[in-house]
């Protein structure tokens, strides 16, 4: 059903991308509709402003105005997206709505995977690298490159303890 879906772009008061992406999702996750509604997102980037002599990395929006939904256009997801506190609209002639091309998508960089490559597999002895068990020690049960995921069996006060980590907070240990 996912492969069906397609981006769309949303006109919003300026100033309101946020607060509409968080009412998009909310009324996805209230009226059920995970199923028409998979992604909501605000592009943004990272900027190096220069204010009183000071360097301040800021996030500005790529898009100011502008909301990117990823959905499958049913009357039901048009409803509930045109229907939000905020929204003005579809970008598209009228009440039409144009989804984005896979070029254009593309462009944006908004469905950028990055590939993340790792030294270690299951079974391996690694060290917490990053976080509040940092310089612990334990073995990796569970991989998930997908979803960023690895899962680390660590002895803590007498007990072996499974610790969910991201992929960066680990490294390999040769004993």
């Amino acid at each position: 059903m996912a492969e069906e879906s397609r981006w769309y772009v949303v006109h919003t008061y300026s100033g309101y991308e946020n607060k509409v992406a968080s009412s998009i999702e909310k009324a996805v996750e209230n009226r059920r509709l995970q199923d028409l509604i998979f992604a909501v997102s605000v592009p943004v980037e990272k900027v190096t402003e220069i204010t009183d002599n000071k360097q301040v990395e800021v996030e500005r929006k790529v898009f100011p105005g502008y909301v990117l939904i990823k959905m499958i256009m049913t009357d039901d997801s048009w409803h509930v997206v045109r229907n939000t506190r905020g929204v003005t609209g579809f970008v598209g002639p009228g009440s039409k709505p144009v989804a984005l091309t896979d070029a254009e998508v593309a462009n944006l960089g908004i469905e950028r995977k990055e590939t993340v490559s790792v030294s270690y597999a299951v079974g391996d002895n690694v060290r917490i690298t990053a976080g509040p068990l940092a310089n612990f020690v334990g073995i990796v049960d569970e991989l998930d490159i997908d979803a960023n995921r690895v899962r680390v069996t660590v002895s803590m006060f007498g007990r072996e303890t499974p610790v969910e980590l991201e992929l960066t907070q680990v490294a390999r240990v040769d004993f």
